[in-house]
């Protein structure tokens, strides 16, 4: 279960380097900002630099936090190592569901990892198939409630998403009573036979909510395996993180829930992340989960740019619902937490991508004001930037160094764990593509409009594919020409850096057009 770096000392000390530069990550750019506030000089200064610090407060809040999780996700291994150590065979095996949620996926493709699901090494008579299928596509339907009649499956289907995913789970809660649930996406192939039997002892702790393995995917070409990074990191360090503070997430599948627990806090609660929220309401009710950092089945790798966007856009639009939805218990003290590092792990979750994302467009937008601002540092030429030797050449060096080290930490963090540097670039680069869809599905969510993405898919070469890829990265596409036309308007005024720290956000945002394209 362990992360295979060197020997224990090694990856200790290898985690106390990456929390210094966290921490110095977090100095610089909070340093920057208190830098902009002492040499301002009118109002409007006061209030850009006012502005900038509050940035730098929200990122070196996030970057603290990324921190202490890291490093604490260290030792998560050993405690799970431990509990497991103590976990005795099943002497009883109770009723188990086995939900399979479908929304117009392959049919071919669910039939084989539902035919997967059945072969576990588990008593036949304990074990009950569900299929809970929202699809649209008549056709589909029928192919699959032919296969379920087949191979002693419910097949449930529903005419409309009321609810989401959440809606049709509990649908079909009001018709099982078996006493667990275990949930697998239609898109997961079952690699470890023994789930059941491996997990279920972990209920032998009464207040034990749900058991949520590690999820991943299989490998794909270069970009699937760039995106797999996404759940990579969270589940590797995250997840156990979390876990110590009794805050570990339910991942949605390739996990295993007490139906007792959902009777009693009233079924899924229906949001488009259904499992936040249902981590959270398990959490506040007293009851435990718990994370064992072992793999049990791969989903299918995400293969589009549009895909991953569409993925991107639920999640931020469902966290950024989550983060209203925990303050206004916390408000009317509805929810009693065990601790106030619990509170920090949920506001970490629930803005997290707004951080990656609403932060990171409001932070190049407060970048354009300071180029152009009165900022005795922002009118440097490269000459005078090589030759002075001052404070204005201290915080441009110290505004480069944040940067660097932004770009460093994750880059450094893929090669050690995930062996590639490539990948770690990629998915910086990710970041900034995603950063307006993220960006729109948060205020979205703010407004309370529809959540569904309106984004058109292209798939294959075709002489469209320029002219969608073009249409449905509008926004991204005016961001950047702004950019690049601030840079250019920087350069004629010789502010040679100040154009270059621009034409690098445009060429950035420039990424979600050239993916689209590239990877449909």
């Amino acid at each position: 279960m362990d992360d295979e770096v060197g020997g224990a000392a090694g990856r200790l000390s290898l985690r106390l380097f990456t929390v210094l530069l966290f921490a110095i990550l977090t100095v610089s750019g909070a340093a920057f900002a208190v830098y902009m506030l002492l040499t301002s000089t009118s109002m409007s200064m006061v209030a850009l630099a006012i502005v900038f610090l509050m940035l730098a407060l929200v990122s070196g809040f996030f970057n603290v936090t990324s921190a202490l999780q890291y490093y604490r996700s260290y030792f998560y291994y050993r405690h799970i190592k431990e509990i497991s150590a103590g976990l005795k065979p099943l002497r009883s095996f109770p009723t188990v569901a086995i939900v399979v949620p479908v929304f117009n996926e392959s049919t071919e493709m669910v039939k084989r990892n539902v035919l997967r699901l059945q072969s576990m090494d588990y008593p036949k008579s304990k074990m009950r198939f569900y299929m809970v299928d929202d699809s649209t596509n008549a056709q589909s339907v029928e192919e699959l409630r032919d296969f379920s009649r087949s191979n002693d499956i419910v097949f449930m289907h529903r005419e409309n998403r009321s609810g989401f995913k959440a809606g049709a789970f509990n649908n079909m809660l009001r018709n099982s009573n078996e006493e667990f649930i275990a949930i697998f996406d239609a898109d997961e192939y079952l690699t470890n036979k023994s789930f059941l039997k491996e997990l279920m002892p972990y209920f032998s702790d009464k207040q034990m909510a749900y058991v949520q393995a590690r999820k991943s995917s299989f490998n794909g070409s270069f970009f699937s395996n760039s995106v797999k990074l996404f759940d990579d990191f969270f589940f590797t360090f995250i997840q156990p993180a979390r876990a110590f503070n009794n805050t570990a997430i339910f991942a949605g599948s390739c996990g295993i829930i007490k139906k007792s627990v959902l009777d009693t806090i009233g079924g899924f609660p229906e949001y488009i992340v259904e499992d936040t929220f249902f981590s959270f309401e398990a959490d506040v009710n007293s009851y435990k989960g718990l994370y064992v950092p072992k793999i049990y089945a791969y989903g299918a790798p995400i293969t589009s740019f549009t895909a991953l966007a569409r993925q991107q856009w639920r999640y931020n639009y469902g966290d950024t619902q989550f983060l209203r939805y925990f303050i206004d218990k916390l408000v009317h003290k509805k929810a009693q937490l065990r601790s106030h590092f619990s509170k920090v792990d949920y506001v970490a979750h629930g803005f997290g991508l707004n951080y990656l994302s609403v932060m990171l467009v409001l932070s190049t937008i407060a970048s354009v004001l300071i180029v152009f601002s009165n900022f005795s540092f922002a009118h440097m030429s490269l000459s005078q930037l090589l030759l002075a030797n001052s404070m204005q050449q201290s915080i441009e060096v110290l505004g480069f160094a944040t940067f660097l080290i932004s770009l460093l930490v994750p880059v450094m963090l893929t090669k050690v764990y995930f062996k590639s540097i490539s990948r770690g670039l990629m998915v910086f680069v990710l970041n900034f593509a995603l950063a307006i869809v993220r960006f729109k599905a948060a205020i979205a969510a703010m407004l309370g409009v529809n959540p569904a993405m309106h984004w058109h898919r292209v798939t294959g070469h075709n002489k469209h594919r320029a002219l969608f890829s073009l249409f449905n990265t509008s926004t991204e596409i005016g961001f950047a020409l702004m950019m690049l036309a601030a840079g250019y308007i920087a350069f004629y005024f010789n502010n040679i850096t100040g154009s270059l720290w621009l034409a690098w956000y445009g060429v950035m945002y420039l990424a979600a057009t050239m993916l689209i394209y590239k990877y449909g």
